[in-house]
C-alpha cells in the first residue's frame, strides 16, 4: 500500500523519488485510529478507544460530537447506515438505520394541501430519524462500554461551546442554509446566534443539545422514540401540518442486511445494498474494469473521460431502478452483473461525451462519514446524515438538532418504484464502503449527496489501478456530477490544464472547482493489516478532520 522506494544513501537519488504529490501523511499506529471530518469529534473517538471502548464504542462517541460541532450536516435527527468487519469471526455486517415515511403520508395527502411534487424541505419531507436506533444495535451487537459512557464528550461541547472551524462555517453560512434555518423560529433562535451564521472561530454553544444528551445517556435510546425527546419531535412536527404520529417512533427498528460486492481487478468491494445507492459505485467499477487504466494517471484525458462516462451509466440505471426492496422489487444482481458491465461499456464513445443517457432495460447528500478501527482489527465504515443542509430546516423543540429531510428522496410519480409511500423507505444517497484483498481491508468513505458514489469508485480506482496509498488517492483531484444527464461536469482546479482542454473538445462542459472543494465531498479512509498488525488512515483535506491515534495511557 505504501509507495515508498529506499535507494542506499551512497547512489545518487533522482529527484523525483524525493517528496511527494499529496498534501498530509498517512497516520499510522499499531493502536486503534478514529478518522472523521472534524478534529474535536475524532479526539472524542480516539478518547473511547484509549478506554477500552471498540469500534463501535468509538464511533458512536465520535458521531455524538459530530452532530453538534457540524449541525447543518448530522446528527440524531437523521439516518445511518454501518458496514462492520468484525475480526475474530472474519464477517462483515451491514445495517441498514433509515427511516420510513410517516404511515399516513401519502401522494394523495400531498395533493389534498396543493402539493404535487416532493418538497425539498418542511415538514412533509421529516421521515422518522433512525441514527439512534442504529447507535443502539451496533452497541447492543459490538460495544464495550457502558451507553452512558459514550456522551461525556458531545456533553460538554455542547454545553461550554466549541470555536467553528473553516469547512463548517462556510457550509453553515451559505445562503441555502441560513434561508433553510430562516423558516423555523426554533431553528433560528438555535442555530443563528445574534441574526446570523456563526463565523471562523466564534464559540458556539447549545445547551438544548447538551440536555438532550444528558436524557440520552441516562434514559437509553428509545427516550428518543417513546420518551422526552420523541415528544419533543412529534410536538414541532404536528404543530406544523405533519402526519407524524407517536406509532410511526415507537415502532422503529433498524435492520441488519448483507452488504452487496463486486470483484474489481482481485479487490473485494462492499457497499450496503437498496434503498441506498451504493450499487451505483459498484456498477460505475464494472463499467470502468472493461477498459485498462490509463497509464498516466487519473487526471489524463482518457482516464477522465471513461471514469465520467461510466458514471452516467451507472447513475442512470440507479435513478431508475432504486427503492426500498421491502416494498420494489430491485434488480440488484442483473446491475452488478459482469455481462450488464459490458453491455453499458460498449455505449460509451472513447472519443465523445454523451449527454443524453438512458436507463438500461431490465424486466422485472450533506453528510458526514467517519471510519473507526480499534485494536483487535474490527473496523466501522460509518456514515450518517440529516441530508441537505440543516435537513427540513426545522429543530426539535428544546432539543438542539436539526430533523433530516429523507423524505425529499421519493418522487410522486405513480409508475416509479420510489414513489411515496407510508411506512416505506426513500431512496438514500448515503453510503459506507468498505474492500478487501488478502489480510488488507479498509474502511471508507466520501459524503456529498450523489457525488458519493461516483467519489467511492474513483477513491477505489487510485487505490487499485494507481498504487495509492489512501491520503494520496482521498486527496487526489476528482470530479463530480450531480446526475447522468447533460455534459456538465464539476473538476478541481489541479487538474492539469490540457486534460480540461482535451475532455472539452470530447463535449464535457467544465466548471472549475476550486483546488480543494468540498463539493467533491469529504473523505475518510482506514486500513488494517492483519499480517502486521499495522493500522493506516487517512483524512480528506477538504474537511476540518484529522485521523487520530488511540492514545497510549
Amino acid at each position: 500500500m505504501l509507495r515508498w522506494n529506499p535507494m542506499p544513501v551512497t547512489q545518487p537519488v533522482p529527484e523525483r523519488i524525493w517528496g511527494r504529490n499529496y498534501g498530509r501523511s498517512l497516520v499510522i499506529s499499531q493502536q486503534g485510529i478514529v478518522a472523521t471530518s472534524h478534529a474535536l469529534a475524532s479526539q472524542a473517538g480516539a478518547q473511547i478507544l484509549a478506554r477500552g471502548g471498540s469500534a463501535v464504542d468509538a464511533a458512536i462517541a465520535a458521531n455524538a460530537v459530530l452532530g453538534v460541532t457540524e449541525p447543518n450536516m448530522d446528527g440524531i435527527g437523521g439516518d445511518l447506515f454501518v458496514l462492520y468487519w468484525e475480526a475474530k469471526t472474519g464477517k462483515l455486517h451491514g445495517l441498514n438505520a433509515s427511516g420510513p415515511a410517516p404511515r399516513r403520508l401519502s401522494p394523495e395527502f400531498l395533493a389534498g394541501h396543493g402539493i404535487t411534487t416532493m418538497p425539498l424541505a418542511g415538514a412533509h419531507t421529516v421521515t422518522v430519524p433512525g441514527a439512534v436506533d442504529g447507535w443502539s444495535k451496533l452497541h447492543q451487537r459490538f460495544g464495550k462500554l457502558a451507553w452512558s459512557q459514550l456522551f461525556s464528550a458531545v456533553i460538554a461541547y455542547a454545553d461550554q461551546g466549541f470555536p467553528v472551524t473553516e469547512a463548517i462555517e462556510e457550509s453553515w453560512s451559505a445562503p441555502i442554509a441560513v434561508e433553510r434555518l430562516m423558516t423555523n423560529a426554533e431553528s433560528v433562535r438555535v442555530f443563528l446566534p445574534g441574526g446570523e451564521a456563526p463565523r471562523v472561530g466564534q464559540l458556539f454553544r447549545n445547551p438544548d443539545a447538551a440536555r438532550c444528551f444528558r436524557l440520552l445517556a441516562e434514559q437509553g435510546p428509545r427516550a428518543f422514540y417513546e420518551g422526552e425527546i420523541a415528544a419533543a419531535i412529534l410536538r414541532t412536527l404536528q404543530n406544523l401540518g405533519s402526519t407524524m404520529a407517536a406509532s410511526d417512533l415507537a415502532a422503529y427498528s433498524a435492520e441488519w442486511v448483507e452488504p452487496i460486492s463486486i470483484d474489481y481487478r482481485g479487490w473485494r468491494v462492499f457497499e450496503l445494498p437498496p434503498n441506498g445507492q451504493g450499487m451505483a459505485a459498484l456498477e460505475m467499477l464494472n463499467i470502468m474494469e472493461t477498459a485498462v487504466p490509463e497509464p498516466g494517471g487519473p487526471s489524463t484525458p482518457g482516464e477522465l473521460h471513461k471514469r465520467i462516462e461510466a458514471m452516467k451509466l451507472a447513475y442512470s440505471d440507479v435513478y431508475r431502478y432504486n427503492a426500498d426492496p421491502r416494498t420494489n422489487a430491485v434488480p440488484v444482481a442483473t446491475l452488478l452483473s459482469k455481462d450488464h458491465a459490458s453491455a453499458r461499456a460498449a455505449l460509451i464513445d472513447p472519443h465523445r461525451a454523451n449527454g443524453s443517457v438512458a436507463p438500461a432495460r431490465i424486466a422485472g447528500s450533506d453528510t458526514t462519514y467517519l471510519t473507526v478501527v480499534d485494536r483487535e482489527g474490527n473496523i466501522a465504515s460509518w456514515i450518517q446524515s440529516i441530508y441537505n443542509s440543516f435537513g427540513s430546516g426545522i429543530t426539535a423543540e428544546g432539543m438542539g438538532f436539526p430533523l433530516q429531510n429523507r423524505g425529499a428522496g421519493f418522487t410522486l410519480d405513480p409508475a416509479h418504484p420510489n414513489v411515496l409511500a407510508g411506512g416505506k423507505r426513500p431512496y438514500h444517497t448515503i453510503i459506507p464502503g468498505f474492500m478487501e484483498r488478502g489480510g488488507q481491508r479498509i474502511g471508507f468513505g466520501i459524503m456529498g449527496g450523489p457525488n458519493q458514489p461516483l467519489a467511492h469508485a474513483q477513491f477505489v480506482s487510485n487505490v487499485v489501478d494507481y498504487g495509492m496509498n489512501l491520503q494520496e488517492a482521498l486527496e487526489t483531484p476528482r470530479f463530480t456530477k450531480l446526475g447522468p444527464d447533460g455534459n456538465d461536469v464539476i473538476i478541481e482546479s489541479r487538474v492539469p490544464a490540457s486534460t480540461r482542454d482535451a475532455l472539452a473538445a470530447m463535449g464535457h462542459e467544465i466548471t472549475l472547482g476550486r483546488e480543494y472543494t468540498q463539493q467533491m465531498g469529504r473523505g475518510q479512509a482506514i486500513l488494517n493489516d492483519a499480517s502486521s498488525g499495522t493500522n493506516y488512515a487517512a483524512s480528506d483535506p477538504r474537511a476540518d478532520g484529522a485521523a487520530m491515534p488511540e492514545p497510549v495511557i
